[in-house]
């Protein structure tokens, strides 16, 4: 992390029904010297609370009694510039977390990940990275597999990619943003931006998240060893 990079500080904002998940997450992510939770809300009063704090950073419960996540989120995204947003899920295989990934949320964790893993993970968000709870994607693209048709074209549109557009798939299916990609396979940043977003072009999805998502129904992250390809 280079100096600018070490004095910023990223504002998060935790949206959830249950007042000790609020203050864990505070608790936890305000231990980090880079990391500020600059409110905590129930889903009522979460788009308020975003308005007045504007975060870089939204945790967002899924599953809420008064306004449920889903709502938050697209609210949020009609903002003349949205927080990152990462939905909160306290099952393995929620049937909103694909809805939510293509109605613009930049990923999701379950709530009991492990305490130490949440500062990186916003960092990841802040940085355009992707965030996807190994357990959970994975339950959730089992859950979901498409029809045998869906799948076959999909793997398709992954063959349409280049070898390298290929590597710089795999690194963004685990979460780097543009700036690790390039620093991992040496490239510059806007060329790696190219990369991404012919990438999105070929494979005829709008977000990372989706291209993510569809790297792993097509099996390109099991072609090699995550030596080569990822952390």
């Amino acid at each position: 992390m280079n100096e600018g990079e070490a004095e910023r500080v990223i504002r998060v904002v935790v949206v959830d029904d249950e007042a000790l998940v609020r203050s864990g997450f505070e608790l936890i992510l305000g231990a980090s010297e880079d990391i500020e939770v600059v409110a905590t809300a129930s889903g009522g009063h979460a788009v308020e609370a975003v308005r007045r704090e504007r975060p870089d950073v939204v945790l967002l419960d899924i599953r809420m009694p008064d306004v449920d996540g889903l709502t938050v989120l697209r609210e949020l995204r009609t903002m003349p510039d949205p927080p990152v947003v990462a939905m909160l899920t306290t099952f393995d295989a929620d049937e909103y977390i694909l809805t939510a990934l293509n109605s613009g949320a930049a990923g999701f964790l379950l709530k009991d990940t492990e305490p130490e893993q949440l500062a990186h993970l916003v960092r990841t968000l802040v940085a355009g990275g992707v965030v996807l709870s190994p357990k959970a994607s994975r339950t959730l693209l089992h859950s979901h597999p498409g029809t045998e048709a869906a799948v076959d074209e999909e793997a398709a549109r992954v063959r349409l990619l280049t070898a390298r557009e290929r590597d710089v798939l795999v690194l963004v299916a685990e979460g780097l943003s543009n700036a690790d990609i390039g620093a991992r396979i040496h490239l510059g940043a806007g060329t790696v931006k190219d990369h991404v977003s012919a990438i999105l072009t070929k494979l005829r999805v709008t977000s990372r998240v989706q291209a993510a998502l569809l790297a792993q129904r097509a099996g390109l992250l099991d072609e090699r060893p995550r030596s080569e390809a990822g952390r």
